[in-house]
């Protein structure tokens, strides 16, 4: 895995083989930072992101210049690793054990972007908690954004606040965000 761009663009994370992870590939990665570049200013917003394995997403938003920046997984190895990482690099990454859904339901954390990318078996149910949790519990900032990653053979247009998605190879990203506010005369 590498950081595709920023003040760490290049560098290579290798993480021990032993984790139960499956990071976004290089690819998609790009595909998505370049679909929130065309939104957001990196060094002006706040980050939650879950799931984290070992912390690729975090790390790219930390080269950006993202300052805030919260990674929640619950396997040790895990935040473990993406907080030496972190350290390594001097990268201003906050790391929680936690299990995502326990987390989500006691934060009062809120994020411009929630980024989160659950294990790809995991039943529609299990992705539904997390749109769920997240607006149920009013973590997105105003103009924020969720973002789930999952395999394409998973469709989650269904889900409330679901907004459209992306296809990159065989990694999808679906993007949920409150629904623009209306007023009455």
């Amino acid at each position: 895995m590498r950081i595709i761009s920023g003040l760490y663009k290049g560098r290579r994370i290798t993480a021990p083989k032993k984790l139960p992870v499956r990071p976004t590939t290089d690819m998609a990665k790009e595909a998505l930072f370049n679909i929130l570049n065309n939104t957001y200013y990196f060094d002006d917003i706040s980050v939650l992101d879950l799931f984290g394995g070992i912390g690729s997403i975090s790390y790219e938003f930390a080269s950006r210049g993202t300052t805030q920046i919260t990674c929640v997984d619950q396997e040790l190895g895990c935040t473990k690793f993406i907080s030496e990482t972190a350290e390594g690099f001097e990268m201003p990454i906050e790391v929680i054990k936690s299990d995502v859904f326990k987390f989500l339901e006691q934060t009062t954390i809120k994020a411009t972007i929630i980024f989160a990318d659950p294990p790809y078996a995991f039943p529609l149910e299990e992705f539904s908690k997390i749109p769920e949790l997240v607006f149920k519990n009013n973590l997105l900032e105003d103009e924020g954004l969720l973002v789930v990653e999952h395999s394409k053979h998973t469709d989650l247009s269904n889900l409330e606040y679901y907004n459209y998605s992306k296809s990159y190879g065989g990694n999808m990203f679906s993007f949920f965000k409150k629904p623009e506010s209306t007023t009455e005369d």
